[in-house]
Order: C-alpha cells, then sequence, then structure tokens
C-alpha cells in the first residue's frame, strides 16, 4: 500500500484551506498556531510543493493548493460522517439559518426535500427577521443575504448575479396613461425594496436616464409584498429579473428593454469558524452545488 501522509496533517491542511488563517484553525483544532503550522509545513514536504501563498496574518491556497483541497476536502468530510454515524453521533444535527422570505420561498423550501433526502439527519431552523449577519454566533449559524458585498471578516461565497427590471401589473402599462416609455415613471409611484435602495438609481444611470424622477417613492421591506403590490397595480417594481421570473405571475409583466446589471447579489454567509461545523458545512456545499447546477 503506498505511504500515506498523517491525517492530522490533513485534518490541518483542510481547516487552513476553508478558515484562511492559521490563528482561526488553530482555535477550531483547539492547537496552537506553531503546532498547526508544523502539521501544514509536514503535508507541503510531504506532497513536495508548497500549498499556499502565505501573507500577514492569512493563509491564501495556490493553484496546486486549491487542487488538493477538492479533492481531500470530500474525502475527509465523509471519513467524519462514517465516524459519526458509527458512534452514533448523527442521530440529529441542527442549522440555524437566516434567509431572505423571499428567496427561501422562491429558491429555497421546494429543494429541501432533496437535501433531507440526502442528509436526513440535518434539521434546519429558519429565521427570516432582519440583521441576520449581526446575529451570526447570537442564535444564527448561517445566513442568505441580498447586499452589494459582504464583510471580508466573513465567509461568503456569491449564489448569483442580476439584472434589474422594472415590473408592473398589466393594467399599469395598458389603456391611456399608461406607463409605456421610461418618460412615463415621472407621474409613476415605484416600489423599492430596503435592502436594495439603489436599485433604481443603477437602472436610471445604466439606461441614461439621470433626468428621471418618479412621482413617487415607496418602500418595502418584503419582496413578496412589492410583487404583490406590483401585481395590484400600486406602482412599478424594481427587482431582480429571477424574482420576476420565480414569480410565475401572469399578472406581472417587465417594463422596457434595458438589460442593467444589479449591484445586489445573494450570498451565503457565515463565521470563517462555523463553516468547519457538520451542520453549515453540509448546508453550504448541498446549496453551492444546487446554484452550480441552476
Amino acid at each position: 500500500m503506498r505511504r500515506l501522509p498523517p491525517l492530522t496533517a490533513v485534518e490541518a491542511f483542510v481547516q487552513v484551506a476553508r478558515l484562511g488563517s492559521v490563528k482561526a484553525a488553530a482555535e477550531e483544532l483547539a492547537l496552537s498556531s506553531p503546532a498547526l503550522s508544523r502539521r501544514v509545513q509536514a503535508l507541503e514536504r510531504f506532497v513536495g510543493r508548497s500549498l499556499f501563498e502565505r501573507r500577514h496574518q492569512a493563509m491564501i491556497l495556490n493553484a496546486e493548493g486549491e487542487i488538493l483541497l477538492g479533492r481531500l476536502a470530500p474525502a475527509l468530510d465523509q471519513l467524519a460522517e462514517a465516524i459519526d454515524m458509527t458512534t452514533g453521533e448523527a442521530e440529529i444535527v441542527r442549522l440555524r439559518l437566516a434567509v431572505t422570505p423571499l428567496f427561501a420561498s422562491q429558491r429555497l423550501m421546494h429543494r429541501l426535500p432533496e437535501l433531507r433526502g440526502r442528509h436526513p439527519e440535518l434539521h434546519i431552523d429558519i429565521d427570516t427577521a432582519a440583521h441576520s449577519l449581526a446575529r451570526l454566533s447570537e442564535g444564527i449559524d448561517a445566513a442568505i443575504v441580498l447586499a452589494r458585498d459582504i464583510d471580508p471578516s466573513l465567509y461568503a461565497h456569491r449564489l448569483d448575479r442580476n439584472k434589474v427590471l422594472a415590473i408592473a401589473s398589466r393594467r399599469v402599462v395598458e389603456g391611456a396613461g399608461g406607463v409605456k416609455r421610461p418618460e412615463d415613471l415621472h407621474h409613476a409611484t415605484i416600489l423599492i425594496h430596503r435592502d436594495m435602495p439603489d436599485t433604481f438609481e443603477t437602472w436610471r444611470e445604466a439606461a441614461g436616464l439621470p433626468q428621471i424622477e418618479p412621482g413617487a417613492v415607496d418602500h418595502f421591506d418584503s419582496g413578496q409584498l412589492i410583487l404583490d403590490a406590483a401585481a395590484q397595480g400600486l406602482g412599478v417594481a424594481f427587482m431582480h429579473e429571477s424574482h420576476f421570473d420565480d414569480a410565475h405571475d401572469d399578472r406581472l409583466v417587465r417594463l422596457f428593454d434595458f438589460d442593467v446589471d444589479s449591484p445586489y447579489s445573494y450570498w451565503f454567509a457565515c463565521r470563517r469558524s462555523s463553516l468547519s461545523r457538520r451542520p453549515v458545512k453540509i448546508f453550504h456545499d448541498w446549496l453551492v452545488a444546487e446554484v452550480a447546477r441552476g
């Protein structure tokens, strides 16, 4: 049998790669930083090459490290799961997930049965309250948020890139006085989500129409309520293309023909130390794979 590196060296490498810091990985594994560094160096000696770019207070995987992580991490996770199953510690694992209500209803809930089929031991507490990132590690393990970017002290994975659309009820478009041209927004009410305050400004500038000033601006803290308000003819909503497509609401139509990149994206975020916890890791890997499949 071919000689293998020490399992402790493999574990140290994977933790540093996931957390991006020797200090954070050492805390997770209850080791001193020098001891953890020695384990990583032992693996590098074994494979005969450097696996990280070493920066001040950070360890960044190089290309060869990325390849090795992709091969080792799944095997290490399977090994940990096998041990849990054998020792009876896999009966229930619980994830406390904060998620925006519209993402949950449009893009998450119908996929969860597949996750449950793969991991019946994983149970998820859903939290749709605001300020989820501020509550990480204070009742929340991970969050799916809509934001421009994420604090670099947190682990974050972008889940999508989107377009900003003008969305309205058919009756807002049809008939005399309908909103048929961008200039017609001068007498219209526009609907904006509080988590996406710059959507209209971004759309207006990208469309080359900085002079457009709407008749009024109404703000909502619920994406579903904005869609409902638009469908009822209460105004023109500026939302993401995915929100429009996933609504499957025949009352709604897209206005105009401008292809405008949104400054906002959905992100999966958690504290870096949380990513090594089994429920967070299971959900993260499954969600990223689901997003990649579309």
